[in-house]
């Protein structure tokens, strides 16, 4: 391959890898699927590729539903019980973030929404929403009539909206003061505190440090209490897990306030929050080490502010 079809390619990875990961809500998958890419490009006879950005972005996005597909008929992807992988604020694959949707479309509370999609319907989604493209050039991506790319990002528009906890955009020093008072409250035991916190109807989801076979579900204040207060109570048998001594950070992941669980340098688990009106609305707790591998490693490359809690 000469030097100009690599330049070419590597001046369109960061914009391919932010819509895999879209798409299949994996850093690790979306990985896989720009290095798929690369090599169709190195195999494809180039001369004939007339605008190669759109080339490679239909590329992309059909490796992608083809992963999908895949991975839904395997089972590997059921609705309610997947989580997505939580990305530190700052890395490259959540661009572009200039405006709400496009902020919004990489949250992990859309990331999940967008489970309940269809896969072609998620790629219409994310194409138009957080990459602004033209029905007429959705349409050629997906191999639909433009008429069916509108129908298929109003469906989805209308489902992420419906079932969208909050809504409008939280300044995200409030939110960071909101999660810092719940995690006082959830250490001290203050489980009358954690339930005043909480929205009316919200949610916690887990995946049990890891060690659980399925997503572990909390659906009533009181339930989301006392689940919390129980995963912030610090035991031995805790640290012996985790590795030792944990620091708890408050972080921006997936532009969302998260506690950060850390232990010397190493990300043992994240909790991520969704804020509303004042209050906690949803809470996603990570514990699996594959699910933190690209955010360990932004981590250890960034200067984090100092931990809450120093010594869990």
């Amino acid at each position: 391959m000469d030097s100009t079809a690599l330049d070419r390619f590597e001046a369109s990875r960061g914009r391919l890898a932010s819509l895999a990961y879209r798409l299949l809500g994996s850093a690790a998958d979306a990985e896989d699927a720009v290095q798929d890419t690369f090599l169709r490009w190195q195999a494809a006879d180039r001369e004939h590729i007339e605008v190669p950005e759109a080339w490679l972005t239909k590329v992309v996005t059909n490796l992608c539903l083809d992963r999908l597909r895949s991975a839904q008929a395997r089972h590997e992807r059921a609705v309610g019980d997947w989580l997505p992988e939580p990305l530190l604020q700052g890395d490259p694959m959540l661009g572009p973030a200039d405006t709400f949707e496009q902020r919004e479309s990489v949250s992990l509370a859309v990331l999940t929404l967008m489970e309940r999609l269809s896969p072609v319907e998620r790629a219409a989604y994310v194409l138009r929403e957080a990459f602004s493209y033209p029905h007429a050039e959705i349409a050629g991506i997906l191999d639909i009539t433009e008429s069916a790319s509108q129908q298929h990002v109003h469906r989805a528009r209308r489902r992420v909206t419906a079932e969208r906890r909050g809504g409008n955009e939280v300044d995200p020093a409030s939110a960071r003061r909101i999660v810092q008072e719940f995690l006082t409250a959830a250490v001290s035991g203050r489980t009358e505190r954690l339930v005043a916190m909480l929205t009316a109807d919200a949610t916690a989801v887990s995946d049990g440090a890891g060690l659980a076979k399925r997503l572990l579900r909390y659906n009533t204040r009181e339930r989301i209490a006392s689940y919390v207060r129980a995963g912030f109570k610090p035991t031995p048998a805790k640290r012996r897990l985790a590795g030792g001594s944990t620091a708890l950070h408050i972080a921006l992941v997936n532009g969302s306030p998260a506690v950060v669980a850390v232990v010397e340098g190493r990300v043992v688990g994240a909790v991520a929050f969704e804020v509303s009106d004042g209050k906690v609305a949803s809470l996603r707790g990570i514990g699996a080490a594959h699910r933190l591998t690209r955010l360990n490693q932004a981590w250890r490359q960034h200067e984090p502010d100092a931990p809450v809690i120093d010594a869990w």
